[in-house]
């Protein structure tokens, strides 16, 4: 093909964490990447707060930069051939890069919501157009999983993806195991250091990792995944008895997002979940992320890295927009479309199966194991282990017991069950238990 030699010029909206981040990646580094790929320049930025862009580029050294309080502005200069979208808020930056698709430009961005919800149409969108739509930076932040699942395992029939994709999560639950300290505690000491907001739900609940997956799980099993396809649970109500009781089992607690597909149907969700010491993820530690990947011919892989913060997505912002600089010098774009040409169905949270450690308190009496061995059995559960902990009051005593695999549906009945006998105090906890290594 033949190549176009001329400057390829970007523009970036919004200069908050993420774009500063790809600004300052991009001003840094500008020699080597202009050695290895092309002259990229940076010729127009946009932000609502424009003397907060002139400081940051002014702070950069950049000069002979047009500064913009509108988005509008900057995709309709001529000059631009790739846009880059960080504004975050999720109407206006689907408009924006709906806009600048239309108008023929290439896209960047790491907006994990605009592409969990609406990556498809934007996708073909971009194909339509004969433009590119780039978004690496979306998902764990600069792990470059995106481009090896788009690339590097396109020859795979992947079976199943399992990530700690939230950094957050995966913080708390490092501080709860090695410091043995409470959920509370951990999150409080995660908002210090700014790895958590002051309203954490977004992470805590699971809402994050659940687009990340739903990403991923699209372009793993080529069928659409949308967020709200993916069941999640929280994970607020773990306790530093939990964490003890799966060290004492062989396991760790994380915060997992699971992708898997029999090739005729996909199940996805994000929960807590005991993984074995011997597994990758269970060294995944503080605010990193990672995602083990399974294919026929791969068999296991894992990409690990910082999968948030200004520079690592900044890293992943500024290699996207080499990419799609390339496709442009190289009359190449519009070849990495969307790559969900299946329909297949997604599993509702009735239908999955998995192992269960659950917590309970129960009167410590003859008779109480038999009661809740009945109920789990009417239900066709059946226990893997049951062993009594510590007494808690009076006399009452902890019961902890993980099952062998069983449809969710019958492990609820069950449990609602086993919460209405009189001899149980209260069901503490239950976590799902991944036994794959």
């Amino acid at each position: 093909m033949e190549l176009n030699k001329r400057r390829i010029n970007v523009g970036i909206c919004g200069l908050g964490t993420v774009g500063g981040g790809a600004l300052e990646v991009l001003a840094r580094n500008r020699d080597i990447i202009g050695a290895r790929a092309l002259d990229i320049q940076i010729t127009h930025v946009a932000d609502k707060d424009s003397s907060r862009a002139a400081s940051l580029l002014q702070k950069l050294g950049l000069q002979n930069i047009k500064v913009s309080s509108s988005w509008q502005e900057l995709v309709s200069d001529p000059m631009i051939d790739i846009v880059v979208e960080l504004i975050g808020a999720a109407p206006a930056a689907c408009e924006l890069i709906s806009a600048a698709l239309k108008a023929g430009k290439s896209v960047v961005t790491a907006n994990k919501d605009i592409m969990a919800a609406h990556g498809g149409e934007l996708l073909d969108m971009a194909e339509q157009n004969g433009a590119d739509l780039f978004f690496e930076g979306s998902v764990c932040g600069g792990i470059p999983i995106i481009q090896a699942m788009k690339e590097g395992f396109v020859a795979n029939r992947i079976s199943q993806l399992i990530g700690i994709v939230n950094g957050t999560t995966n913080y708390i639950l490092t501080n709860m195991t090695e410091q043995g300290t409470s959920f509370a505690e951990a999150l409080s000491e995660a908002r210090r250091l700014g790895y958590a907001e002051p309203d954490p739900r977004n992470d805590i609940e699971g809402y994050d990792a659940a687009r990340k997956i739903a990403i991923l799980a699209s372009i793993a099993f080529n069928s659409r995944v949308s967020d709200d396809m993916v069941p999640t649970e929280g994970m607020s109500g773990l306790s530093q008895w939990d964490i003890a009781y799966a060290g004492e089992f062989g396991y760790v607690i994380k915060m997992l997002a699971i992708a898997r597909s029999d090739g005729n149907s996909i199940e996805a969700r994000v929960h807590p979940a005991m993984i074995k010491k011997s597994h990758p993820l269970a060294a995944v530690r503080d605010s990193y992320n990672a995602v083990f990947v399974e294919g026929d011919a791969l068999e296991k892989a894992m990409m690990y890295g910082r999968g948030a913060g200004a520079l690592p997505t900044g890293s992943a912002v500024a290699g996207d927009i080499v990419s799609a600089a390339r496709n442009i010098a190289y009359n190449n774009r519009g070849h990495r479309g969307c790559t969900c040409y299946r329909r297949l169905p997604v599993k509702t949270l009735a239908q999955t199966f998995s192992k269960y450690y659950v917590r309970m308190q129960a009167q410590d009496m003859p008779g109480v194991f038999a009661a809740i061995t009945a109920k789990l059995g009417e239900q066709q559960v059946s226990m893997a282990s049951v062993v009594q902990k510590r007494g808690v009051e009076g006399n009452v005593a902890e019961i902890v017991l993980i099952t062998h695999l069983v449809n969710h549906e019958h492990m609820q009945c069950a449990l609602n069950e086993i919460a209405a006998l009189d001899c149980v105090a209260e069901i503490g906890s239950v976590i799902r238990v991944e036994d794959s290594e």
